[in-house]
């Protein structure tokens, strides 16, 4: 692997996927600050078609009827019970117009970034045959240095700069989880993912 590495070929495959991911990252903490649980959870569930959407654009991997209608019905659901919830929870102008630009909003731009993002490893992996864990590293070195700048003045940085890198318990499960993903979207692609994922939490 390192004697065919080339820094044009890393950028290409994982530098942006990475930096969507660190915008994605972003985005969702905003929007935890701002919905409830379960109306997050649905919003962030809606990446799978825009996964779908993207696959279509970038690999022309096309759905089947059942699939798409699988697809739309899952939205639906989670369109109606965010929908449900974001009006039980909005009970002044401030607090709705809050929900929607600091909640709804940027969980559903990180949905598109997410699909996007997904669509794009699976190219690197599928059809550049790009490996998962050497993905996972390039990825890991981009999204960092990425971060790194917010982390100055972020609550997360000053945790670090106090307790250490390793304080932070999701750094761990990120990096085991990235790995994962990676083998799962090289042999099922990004869509089966997040729709198993999606139909375990239904099913919860």
């Amino acid at each position: 692997m390192y004697k065919e590495w080339t820094l044009i070929g890393a950028l290409t495959t994982s530098g942006l996927p990475a930096a969507i991911y660190a915008l994605q990252n972003s985005l969702l903490q905003i929007s935890y600050k701002n919905l409830d649980s379960l109306t997050f959870s649905m919003l962030n569930r809606t990446k799978i078609l825009f996964t779908a959407f993207f696959t279509y654009l970038i690999l022309r991997q096309k759905q089947s009827v059942q699939q798409i209608g699988g697809l739309v019905l899952l939205i639906l659901a989670a369109v109606l019970l965010s929908v449900g919830e974001g009006m039980g929870k909005g009970s002044s102008g401030s607090d709705a117009d809050l929900i929607l630009f600091h909640g709804i909003i940027p969980v559903l731009v990180a949905s598109v970034l997410s699909g996007f993002s997904y669509s794009l490893c699976q190219w690197a992996s599928q059809v550049k045959k790009h490996s998962s864990y050497l993905m996972t590293v390039e990825m890991s070195v981009v999204g960092s240095m990425c971060l790194l700048a917010s982390t100055y003045k972020s609550p997360d940085g000053e945790q670090i700069r106090k307790h250490g890198f390793f304080f932070m318990i999701p750094v761990l499960t990120n990096v085991v989880g990235g790995i994962l993903v990676g083998l799962v979207t090289a042999h099922a692609g990004g869509v089966r993912k997040a729709s198993r994922i999606l139909r375990n939490f239904v099913n919860m």
